[in-house]
């Protein structure tokens, strides 16, 4: 008994008596937690803050042990996450509203890694694409994805285009071959921070243009996922902490770039340096919230609303995202306090 209330004044000491806690980078604990991060993809520019943190020991003086995976493909994050092999994964907004639809309703987005679609439609100059109103008669390659679909439906629609004259057809992941080879007059899926910018550093004069100027409502294409019945009192705490190092792993990306690149390349050395540098420039503005006010990695639940919304009317999803618990949680950010409940919707 003895031990037991030993133990629970200290848990509330820890906690400051019911208070969220907010562990600062000082000194490294003498012992660390164990903390598995599952990646959407290999490493690259969109990680470059995620390795800033754990090359600078971001990590280790918020006290975890953070093991960065690189998944199998990008469609195995969010299962290997039900399956409890990751304490948190990166996804993408809708790929997460999909599996809650599919009854994955305890995975839960606790924060934006990237705060804009890098999806892009995109074009090489040698096409004859200069706008969404050319792809009248044109054959559009996209990754097979259902969503990239009604991407291009949506496109059409405020292009004014019928979508009956353009031609879509599924490459996988080889969107730039297929332009390349002249498969395709375009493409829908490729990434303009990545792809777009490995274009422009070919030569190719890639036109790229980005869902939210198309008509597609705005979303967070990449997220921290996380396992509901995990976050309890310590695994509340372990996110807390990772997502509060990662904060400060961008922040020192922003102020010098070279420590995400560097420690990305330690990471892949099959990784071009040239590459890397210029995809991590062209994307850090899209790591902060628009609003700087705001802490990294915040999710804004109008854009979340109007996303999964689109998605409910393009018969995306099965269930009204309008009820039920929110896909999407903001209280393990920075500075930010307890979530006031599931919510009403998305």
């Amino acid at each position: 008994m003895k031990r037991v209330l030993v133990a629970v004044l200290a848990a509330l000491l820890v906690t400051g008596c019911g208070e969220k806690a907010e562990p600062g980078p000082g000194s490294t604990p003498s012992r660390l937690e164990p903390f598995t991060l599952i990646l959407d993809y290999f490493p690259n520019a969109d990680h470059a803050g995620i390795y800033a943190a754990q090359a600078a020991g971001e990590y280790r003086k918020a006290g975890l042990d953070v093991k960065i995976v690189v998944p199998p493909d990008p469609a195995a994050p969010l299962k290997l996450l039900r399956a409890g092999r990751a304490d948190a994964v990166i996804s993408y907004e809708p790929e997460l509203l999909l599996a809650r639809d599919q009854g994955a309703t305890n995975l839960i987005s606790v924060g934006a890694l990237v705060q804009a679609p890098l999806t892009s439609l995109m074009a090489i100059g040698s096409s004859k694409v200069r706008s969404p109103k050319d792809l009248a008669g044109k054959r559009v390659a996209t990754a097979g994805i259902a969503y990239q679909s009604a991407y291009l439906k949506t496109i059409l629609a405020k292009a004014g285009v019928d979508p009956g004259t353009v031609k879509e057809t599924s490459v996988g992941f080889n969107l730039v071959p297929a332009m390349l080879s002249k498969k395709a007059d375009a493409t829908l899926g490729a990434f303009w921070n990545y792809e777009g910018v490995d274009l422009r550093l070919r030569g190719r004069d890639p036109r790229i243009f980005r869902m939210e100027d198309l008509g597609v409502p705005t979303y967070d294409e990449l997220i921290f996922a996380a396992r509901r019945q995990d976050l309890d009192q310590v695994g509340a705490s372990k996110l807390r902490r990772f997502l509060q190092a990662t904060a400060r792993g961008h922040q020192l990306l922003r102020r010098d770039p070279s420590v995400g690149v560097d420690a990305l390349l330690e990471a892949d050395d099959g990784l071009s340096r040239k590459l890397q540098e210029a995809a991590v420039k062209e994307t850090l503005p899209v790591f902060f919230p628009s609003d700087a006010k705001r802490p990294f990695g915040w999710q804004d639940p109008d854009a979340w609303r109007a996303y999964a919304a689109w998605m409910f009317e393009n018969k995306l999803l099965t269930r009204d995202p309008g009820t039920g618990a929110r896909p999407f949680t903001n209280e393990f950010l920075p500075g930010e306090g307890l979530d006031p409940g599931p919510g009403d919707g998305p």
